[in-house]
């Protein structure tokens, strides 16, 4: 099957009560740990690249990476989204490319640093909105900021979700999915402690389901970034220092309320060092790179397919029928006249 909208994914979730994964990419090992983890688990799944990763990446292999993913998963349903897209023009190129999914992070100005204003935010995601549709494809904005960088891109500051604001920030755009800031940052040094409600703000995500019931919800930064992966890490060389992430049961309290979307990066990148260190220490004279790259792909694989049956997303990859993009702007063109 071809990649199909992430909006169709989400719409699936919220009806069954589900959360759906969306994994970063940046090479062909981890687009193959994240299908074969789909495959074990019968998951729907959404695959994301950032700026970062197209530049490492180059748009051309990552486009021919994900066909040939479609081609030998044909019953996995997959959507590939472009992760904090920075300006409308990076949002469009994707599109262009065959994106079925981009979010507009207006939440920051197009330098991806500087904190943006809420007109601003409203203004460039709503050009992006306009635009996707018209295509079939799915947008996602952001409201409020998350704390830590990635790849370049994050102010390092937190400014949470203001629950009036999102409702506002709906109607005026239009968008598919809202990304929430409740605390959560990017990288693996997410908190200092086991996180609890005066640092992870549930209660906003509660609130603002609340108030956008039939608004998908997206948690960023959402790594449960597990100690023994950390300790595996350290174990064969490393140095990281002391990190806690996002709990599962957290995620989970997330999902009860609204949270369709649940990106994971830090610890995918954790289950690859560790095993790729661990293949360094013990086999030093290793130097090829399928001797370290196939344990590497095969921890990925385990930790993604613990997260799609965490999130809830496992078995249901044969529950419906994909559609096309172009059904995805007939109805959207359908809900606009309808308004």
């Amino acid at each position: 099957m071809p990649l199909v909208s992430m909006r169709q994914l989400l719409d699936e979730a919220a009806a069954g009560g589900y959360g759906v994964g969306a994994f970063n990419v940046n090479n062909m090992e981890q687009i193959q740990a994240i299908m074969e983890a789909a495959r074990e688990t019968r998951s729907p799944v959404i695959v994301q690249a950032s700026r970062g990763a197209r530049r490492y990446t180059n748009d051309l292999f990552l486009w021919h990476l994900m066909q040939a993913a479609v081609e030998l998963y044909p019953e996995i349903p997959v959507a590939l989204h472009l992760d904090h897209g920075n300006e409308p023009a990076t949002c469009i190129s994707a599109i262009e490319l065959g994106f079925t999914s981009v979010m507009m992070d207006g939440s920051l100005e197009a330098d991806g640093k500087t904190p943006a204003s809420f007109e601003y935010n409203v203004a460039v995601t709503k050009e992006v909105v306009e635009h996707a549709h018209a295509r079939g494809v799915t947008v996602e904005g952001e409201l409020g900021t998350l704390g830590g960088v990635e790849d370049g891109h994050g102010s390092g500051e937190v400014h949470l979700t203001d629950p009036d604001q999102a409702v506002e920030f709906v109607e005026e755009t239009g968008i598919d999915a809202l990304a929430v800031a409740i605390g959560t940052s990017h990288g693996a040094y997410k908190f200092s402690q086991p996180p609890d409600g005066e640092v992870l703000k549930m209660s906003l995500i509660q609130e603002i389901h609340r108030r956008l019931p039939d608004t998908h919800l997206v948690m960023h930064g959402s790594s449960s970034v597990p100690q023994e992966l950390v300790a595996k890490v350290n174990e064969f060389g490393g140095a990281l220092k002391p990190a806690w992430g996002v709990p599962l049961e957290e995620i989970q309290l997330g999902i009860r309320n609204g949270v369709r979307k649940i990106n994971v990066d830090t610890d995918s990148r954790l289950a690859i060092t560790g095993a790729i260190r661990q293949v360094f220490v013990e086999s030093p004279e290793t130097f090829d790179p399928r001797d370290y790259l196939t344990p590497a792909r095969a921890a990925m694989q385990a930790l993604i397919a613990q997260r799609m049956e965490g999130f809830g997303q496992a078995g249901h990859a044969g529950d419906y029928e994909p559609l096309s993009l172009e059904e995805m702007s007939e109805r959207y063109a359908t809900a606009a006249a309808r308004a």
